[in-house]
Formats: structure tokens, C-alpha cells, sequence
């Protein structure tokens, strides 16, 4: 994390927030499912954009996250959300996430 004259306090938000960024992550996928339901037009594919970065932040598997986006079907998402929850779908740490660590 960047010192950007951020003071201890933020600093501490900051991290708080990215230290939670999974469960941020899971809430929003599921929220994103009921609000696509009730969603029409352009609000709806902006959700779906947002649902796919949400996912690729996830590190899903590819092949589940075009499925998704190529049927554009709430209940699939639903489906991707109940298997994440249930443990069925794991979740892999992108590569971005991993040379962080290393």
C-alpha cells in the first residue's frame, strides 16, 4: 500500500477494505443477481459488466465466467453464487494477487 499522505487512520480503512475484499466480493455478486432480475436496458448490461469484473476479481474459472456472460441469464449467476457459498466453486487467487505475495 502507497503512503499517498494517507493518515494512519486511512491507512488502516484502506486496509481493512482490501483484507475484506472477498466477502465485499461474495455480497456483491449476490446482490447483483437480485438487482438483475428487476433490472431493463442499459442499467442491466452495466450490472452484467460489473458482475463479470466481480468475477474475474474472484478468479473464477474462464470457461464458468463466459457461460455466463454468453447467456446473460440471472439464474445462471444465481447458480454461480450458490455454488461459491456452498463451497462446490472454489475460487482461485489471480495471478496479479499471487506476485503480491510472493
Amino acid at each position: 500500500m502507497s503512503n499517498r499522505n494517507y493518515s494512519p487512520h486511512q491507512q488502516k480503512v484502506i486496509k481493512r477494505y482490501y483484507d475484506n475484499r472477498d466477502a465485499i466480493d461474495d455480497q456483491r455478486l449476490s446482490e447483483l443477481v437480485t438487482n438483475l432480475y428487476l433490472a431493463s436496458g442499459k442499467k442491466q448490461e452495466k450490472m452484467w459488466d460489473t458482475a463479470e469484473q466481480i468475477m474475474n476479481r474472484m478468479g473464477l474459472p474462464d470457461s464458468r465466467i463466459q457461460h455466463v456472460m454468453d447467456v446473460r441469464d440471472p439464474a445462471v449467476l444465481a447458480k454461480i453464487v450458490e455454488d461459491l457459498l456452498s463451497g462446490k466453486l472454489q475460487k482461485k487467487k489471480p495471478k496479479s494477487a499471487q506476485k503480491e505475495k510472493g
